[in-house]
């Protein structure tokens, strides 16, 4: 899975230069919770809700509506962003996007394609994603079993359901320890009692069964 099939594309920007009330008000009709930052084509920075606090007066100031609208009339964009930008490729993997959130601490990414923003990519675009790659949306049965690292495991799972004539539509192993793994199996069939007989019976030991119905 791709960036590119996951990020949100074009997305709303800002100007640099523009005053950072300007920004306000975009994302609160747009209801939107960060709003990469540009100049041209060039993505220069990102702005969130937070950002925006740091630069505005606090809630115990004296100050008018008017004054305060005024000093934010000359608050620019540029003072307010975060400067240090983390981008990736639409063409990257989704996980190496995950892993550039995680290992710099960062909710959002910017993706960038021949030096041009396209898109950017967040923090609830992997969650969806992860939720879609385990199938927990579609009804059907769960079934995790224990695994040894072997060659030919995971084709003999596929023999098992096959012989059932149950598809297996989604599928995740998690490697463990001791030369075995935790392999995830989700399946259309609501009725598992005679593949986990199978399976059993082929050498695997079966750590929790869980069905969904429509």
């Amino acid at each position: 899975m791709y960036v590119k099939s996951r990020m949100t594309a074009n997305p709303y920007t800002i100007d640099a230069d523009s005053p950072i009330n300007e920004v306000i008000e975009l994302m609160r009709d747009k209801k939107l919770k960060r709003v990469p930052v540009v100049r041209g084509d060039r993505v220069v920075g990102m702005l969130t809700h937070s950002d925006i606090q740091k630069v505005s007066p606090t809630k115990a100031t004296t100050l008018s509506i008017y004054e305060m609208n005024y000093l934010l009339s000359k608050t620019k964009v540029s003072d307010a962003m975060s400067k240090e930008v983390i981008s990736v490729s639409p063409d990257a993997l989704l996980e190496e996007a995950a892993l550039l959130m995680r290992d710099n601490k960062v909710g959002t990414l910017a993706v960038v394609k021949d030096d041009k923003l396209v898109g950017i990519i967040t923090e609830s675009d992997i969650f969806d994603a992860f939720i879609d790659l385990l199938g927990l949306r579609h009804p059907g049965s769960r079934i995790a079993v224990n695994a040894a690292d072997v060659p030919g495991a995971l084709a003999t799972i596929g023999q098992v359901f096959s012989s059932e004539n149950a598809n297996i539509s989604h599928i995740v192993a998690y490697h463990g320890s001791g030369g075995h793994s935790d392999v995830v199996i989700r399946t259309n069939a609501i009725n598992t009692e005679e593949i986990e007989k199978k399976l059993d019976e082929s050498g695997f030991n079966i750590i929790d069964v869980m069905h969904y119905e429509e």
